[in-house]
């Protein structure tokens, strides 16, 4: 059993940045994979990033690229999302989720384990 704890999220003005955190109860969450996403009212969850614990690859959908960076350090176990240059269009609910055999990164139903959810709002 693993429980997701998600921290760091909030207010910021657009062009600015944010860090991500999300920590992990259980000892085997090293050998998760892990991702980010994201959910506006309406919407259904989408994918932001994901990274692996085999070779820590990681993934991001398009609209992130060259802004976010997943990281995770599995002695704090810990996965981080930092985000940079946000836009408005980035303002969610993010929630962090984990699993340990996912033959899909992109689908929410691959995971088991999702935290509680951290609003971010970016104004314009």
């Amino acid at each position: 059993q693993v429980q997701l704890v998600e921290s760091g999220g909030g207010l910021v003005q657009a062009g600015g940045s944010l860090r991500l955190s999300c920590t992990a109860s259980g000892s085997a969450f090293s050998r998760y994979t892990v991702a980010w996403f994201r959910q506006t009212p309406g919407k259904e969850r989408e994918f932001v990033a994901a990274i692996t614990w085999i070779g820590s690859d990681t993934y991001y959908t398009d609209s992130v690229k060259g802004r976010f960076t997943i990281s995770r350090d599995n002695a704090k176990i810990t996965v981080y999302l930092q985000m940079n240059s946000l836009k408005p269009e980035d303002t969610a609910v993010y929630y962090c989720a984990a699993n340990k055999a996912i033959s899909s990164i992109l689908k929410p139903s691959q995971y088991d384990y999702w935290g509680q959810g951290i609003q971010v709002t970016v104004s314009s």
